[in-house]
């Protein structure tokens, strides 16, 4: 062992490198020259033995079992939940939509992504010419009830959709010279007013309208989305109205978003005009009234084009007509649904995302079936329609009788019963034809990928009204 000198001792020097000056303590000397041990400082004496070795192991061995069984039971869950979304078997939609046991909603599932298809539309509209004879369809006499006469009506009250028994209900699915209820319905006081109240210098301008575009936002519950005006020919400038109903909250709501109208009432190419004493204080019925009495709001018109507030307009109007209506020989026309086809899946559907009171939706669906609504059956080879749910953003018309009477015959459904009008299209259409065998409506039901090519789909701004109680 070495030595070496401190302080004028011979000292022994210990060897053993970091671990050997650790457990070894120096030696040093006090003020008076004392020798003092300094005890070093020791780590535990297990530190460095196989058994610290074993335990590290088992504990590490013990947090990864614990982090793969979590990740494993993720996994299991996961796949749980895609078996909840896979759709519907024939069998088990059978059990659901049976009455003896409530509707039970189905879990939402991923949302498909749709695209727009090509749409054999003319190359300009220099190169359209409306058919002879093309409004020879079924003929008769229409009128509207102006004035509520039913002495049931108990109430003094105006309503906008009168007060229409179901006797009178049914006698108006009949294609014959008639009066019948179709909104604008006044009470049976003089002075009372059915609502949807329009400034006189609209309407005189709106009856000078021979073919009409048009849609609503109510409740400001959108952006205001102007029609692509280099799309538009200048033809149809001249001689398509534009009109953009709104009410005074929404207009305002515009103006402060710098839409403020000209000094004849226009934004771009919508005519804006202003609708005063709403009908209904739920916003989507009251969007009905544009949508469907479109030959009450334009009493001149022969064509008219409904489309969403949600979306814009990227198709000349007439190369629309020409294509839905004139090439297809039909006097109405609107497309399928996206993803529905059966009025089974949009009652289960609207329940599921609480879009109307399920009590309401129930005693529709209920009546429906009595009065003799089926299932969508696509391999029936006598069914009438592609599908039995549609896409009511876009509606082309002409203004022919049988045409009005299924307006006014899908309002009156509306009014009677919920604004879920995808509810009651198929049994309005079914009903129609069914009462009248020898009459036909020539209706025509396309693609929503061609709707999707006509105008460009947006989101709503936020919803117009909660969902009724």
């Amino acid at each position: 062992m070495a030595l070496f000198k401190y302080n004028g001792e011979w000292l022994q020097e210990r060897r053993g490198g970091l671990i050997g000056a650790i457990l070894n303590s120096g030696v040093a000397r006090n003020e008076q020259g004392s020798r003092v041990a300094r005890r070093g400082r020791r780590f535990p004496r297990n530190f460095l033995k196989p058994r610290f070795f074993r335990w590290l192991l088992l504990l590490l061995a013990v947090l990864f079992f614990c982090v793969f069984a979590t990740f494993v039971l993720k996994l299991l869950s996961n796949g749980n939940e895609e078996e909840k979304h896979l759709p519907l078997s024939g069998e088990v939609l059978e059990q659901v939509s049976s009455y003896d046991a409530p509707l039970t909603p189905p879990k939402s599932k991923r949302r498909k992504q749709h695209f727009p298809c090509e749409v054999g539309l003319a190359a300009a509209v220099d190169n359209i010419l409306e058919p002879k004879n093309y409004m020879n369809f079924t003929q008769f006499s229409l009128g509207y009830v102006e004035r509520e006469v039913n002495p049931h009506a108990n109430s003094p009250q105006s309503r906008f959709g009168g007060y229409q028994t179901l006797n009178e209900r049914e006698k108006s699915f009949l294609a014959r010279n008639q009066t019948i209820h179709c909104g604008f319905v006044k009470g049976m006081s003089r002075l009372s007013s059915p609502g949807f109240e329009l400034s006189e210098n609209d309407k005189a301008y709106m009856n000078t309208c021979r073919v009409a575009v048009s849609s609503c936002i109510f409740g400001s519950s959108d952006f205001l989305r102007r029609p692509t005006s280099r799309l538009i020919s200048e033809f149809s400038k001249k001689n398509v109205c534009f009109v953009m109903f709104v009410d005074e909250q929404t207009l305002s709501k515009l103006s402060s978003e710098g839409h403020t109208p000209d000094e004849k009432g226009y934004v771009g190419l919508w005519k804006i005009v202003v609708v005063r004493n709403l009908p209904y204080l739920d916003m989507r019925k009251t969007g009905k009234v544009p949508k469907f009495l479109s030959h009450r709001l334009f009493p001149s018109s022969r064509y008219s084009i409904w489309l969403d507030s949600k979306m814009r307009l990227n198709t000349d109007p007439m190369l629309i007509i020409e294509f839905f209506l004139w090439r297809m020989r039909a006097e109405y026309a609107i497309s399928n649904h996206y993803d529905r086809h059966c009025v089974w899946e949009e009652v289960l559907q609207n329940k599921r995302l609480n879009k109307y009171n399920h009590t309401a939706i129930d005693e529709q669906f209920m009546f429906y079936q009595s009065d003799g609504l089926r299932k969508f059956n696509p391999s029936d080879p006598k069914i009438s329609l592609p599908s039995y749910v549609p896409e009511g953003s876009f509606i082309i018309r002409a203004h022919t009788p049988m045409s009005n009477l299924f307006s006014c015959l899908w309002f009156n459904e509306v009014d009677r019963f919920t604004s879920r009008d995808q509810l009651s299209f198929a049994y309005t259409y079914l009903k129609l034809t069914r009462m009248n065998p020898d009459k036909p409506f020539h209706l025509n039901m396309f693609k929503d990928c061609e709707r999707r090519a006509l105008a460009k789909l947006f989101r709503h701004r936020l919803l117009s009204s909660p969902p009724p109680p």
